[in-house]
C-alpha cells in the first residue's frame, strides 16, 4: 500500500533546518542554497499542509502551534531515516570511522591523535568532519564526535566528560621575554581575541571577571574568527591567546607557547565524547573509544 501523504524530501529538510536555526538565511547557508530557496521550500510544505508553520514578527521567525508539533515529528522521522542510512552505509565496512569535531579541536588536538591511531590501526577508514556548530551536526554523521559543552547534550546522543574547561593565557616565549603577569598587568598587553559571540566557552571578558576585573574591555587587540589562526598569531609572536587544557598542551611542551599568567580560570563547561543513541559500534570504533581514554 502507498505511504501517503507525503510533502517532498527536501521540503522538510529545508523546514527543519530552519527551525533548528530560527532563520531562513542560516539554514540556507548550511544548506548551501540561497535564502529565497529556503523560504520557497517552507511556503511549499506550508501550501501542502494547508496550515503556517512560521509566523514572522519583527524579524523574528517564530513556530506556529502547527509548526511547533510538526517539527518535533520531522526532526525525530528525519533522525531515524538518518540513523538508518548510517547503519546501512556502516556495513559497507568494519573499518570505517567516522570523526566529528570543531575546527579548533581537529586542528589542535585531533590531527596528530589520528596519525597516532593510525599508526596502531593502519586498516581503519577514517573520516573527520569538522563543524563548528555541533547544533548543525546530524547523528547520521559521526560515530564519535568531540564538543564542547556547558548544557545537556542534544537529544539522541550520549554524552561523556572528558575533561573539564581550564583557560589559561599564553604567549610567545619572546613576546614578554618570558615575564609572568598578573591578570592586572596582562589587561595593558595585545590580546588576540576569538570574534565568536554565538559559541558557549569562555571569553577575555569572563577570564578577567574571574581574575576581579568586570566590565573588561582590550585596550589592544587583534580578532580572528577562526581559532587555530589564533594560536597561529601567538606563536608568531602577535599577542597572548586563551588557551584550553589540553588542548593547547602540546604547544607549552614544544615551547612554542609559554603561560602568561598563574591566573587559570575553571569554568562550568568541559570537552565531551558524544556518540549517537543506539548504534552499534564496530571493532574499529570500539579502539578509537579506547584509544581516546588513554588521552584523557
Amino acid at each position: 500500500m502507498r505511504i501517503e501523504p507525503l510533502p517532498p524530501l527536501q521540503t522538510l529538510i529545508a523546514f527543519e533546518a530552519a527551525v533548528r536555526h530560527g532563520s531562513f538565511t542560516r539554514a540556507a547557508a548550511e544548506l548551501n542554497l540561497t535564502q529565497s530557496a529556503i523560504s520557497r521550500q517552507v511556503a511549499q510544505l506550508e501550501d501542502f499542509l494547508g496550515r503556517a508553520l512560521f509566523r514572522r514578527e519583527h524579524k523574528k521567525l517564530l513556530l506556529t502551534a502547527s509548526g511547533e508539533s510538526y517539527a518535533e515529528s520531522v526532526r525525530a522521522t528525519l533522525g531515524r531515516f538518518a540513523d538508518s542510512t548510517a547503519d546501512i552505509m556502516s556495513r559497507n565496512s568494519t573499518h570505517s570511522l567516522a570523526l566529528a569535531c570543531s575546527s579548533g579541536v581537529a586542528a589542535l588536538w585531533m590531527t596528530p591523535l589520528i596519525g597516532e591511531f593510525l599508526g596502531d590501526y593502519p586498516d581503519a577508514e577514517i573520516s573527520l568532519r569538522v563543524v563548528d556548530s555541533l547544533d548543525s551536526l546530524i547523528r547520521a554523521e559521526f560515530d564519535i564526535a568531540i564538543y564542547f559543552l556547558r548544557t545537556a547534550a542534544p537529544s539522541g546522543v550520549t554524552a561523556e566528560l572528558m575533561f573539564k574547561e581550564a583557560v589559561g593565557a599564553y604567549c610567545s616565549p619572546d613576546f614578554l621575554a618570558g615575564r609572568v603577569l598578573t591578570p592586572h598587568e596582562l589587561a595593558g598587553e595585545r590580546l588576540l581575541v576569538l570574534e565568536d559571540g554565538q559559541r558557549p566557552w569562555l571569553c577575555w571578558q569572563s577570564w578577567f571577571a574571574a581574575a576581579g576585573i568586570p566590565n573588561f574591555s582590550p585596550k589592544k587587540r587583534l580578532t580572528v574568527s577562526h581559532y587555530p589562526l589564533l594560536v597561529d598569531l601567538a606563536i608568531a609572536g602577535q599577542g597572548v591567546v586563551l588557551g584550553w587544557s589540553p588542548i593547547i598542551d602540546t604547544f607549552v611542551e614544544s615551547g612554542e607557547l609559554v603561560p602568561v599568567s598563574d591566573h587559570q580560570v575553571q569554568g562550568e563547561g568541559g570537552y565531551h565524547l558524544l556518540r549517537p543513541d543506539g548504534r552499534s559500534a564496530t571493532r574499529i570504533v570500539r579502539a578509537f573509544d579506547e584509544f581516546l581514554r588513554t588521552k584523557i
